[in-house]
């Protein structure tokens, strides 16, 4: 009787995991820059976005009112740029490199996002350097999904996602670490047993 409980119990696990509507998409890829001013500076982070991502990059403006730091709304503060498909899972196998494949357990969202930063975009291989443009980094955006998430987003009939199928953090570090052949570093952890050990 056992025996049988247990075989049920596998067979159940295994139709989940062959389950199409499990597996693990890349939505989008937002690559930016926030530079807190207009002007030259954002018109530098422009060019290197192009540069960087060979797409078009649109400027991205204040919500906020803020004296002390000279911003109002309307006021272009920032450059971004989307990438989807092909072009975004080969912008994030390059820019990877640049951090040697390593992603700390903190970059990853409860919602099951990541995100990561580029100190220099010099560091992306293949970019070489331009002195109009200067040395400045950009923050990576990955942004996963499931078949079915648009039911969400529908004009008629739209309705929430269900627990079991939204995209937890553990699920995706585990992409990370089979799809893009990511090294996650727990920091958090090593930082909890330290202070266990000093009390």
């Amino acid at each position: 009787m056992s025996e049988d409980i247990l075989n049920k119990k596998e067979n159940t696990l295994n139709k989940k995991e062959n389950n199409p509507m499990k597996e693990i998409f890349i939505d989008k890829v937002t690559v930016n820059i926030g530079v807190g001013e207009s002007g030259g500076e954002l018109e530098k982070a422009v060019k290197i976005l192009e540069l960087v991502t060979k797409k078009h990059v649109v400027k991205t403006v204040c919500k906020v009112k803020l004296p002390t730091w000279g911003i109002r709304p309307g006021l272009p503060i920032g450059c971004k740029t989307t990438l989807r498909g092909k072009d975004a899972l080969d912008f994030i196998d390059l820019t990877l490199k640049a951090k040697r494949n390593k992603l700390k357990s903190k970059s990853f969202s409860k919602e099951g996002n990541f995100s990561y930063g580029i100190h220099e975009y010099l560091d992306v291989p293949g970019i070489k350097y331009d002195p109009d443009i200067g040395i400045r980094g950009f923050d990576v955006t990955v942004n996963l999904k499931r078949r079915g998430y648009r039911v969400k987003f529908k004009k008629y009939g739209s309705s929430k996602i269900g627990k079991s199928q939204k995209i937890t953090k553990e699920d995706a570090i585990k992409f990370a670490q089979e799809k893009l052949k990511v090294v996650v570093e727990w920091l958090q952890m090593w930082k909890k047993i330290k202070t266990q050990k000093k009390f």
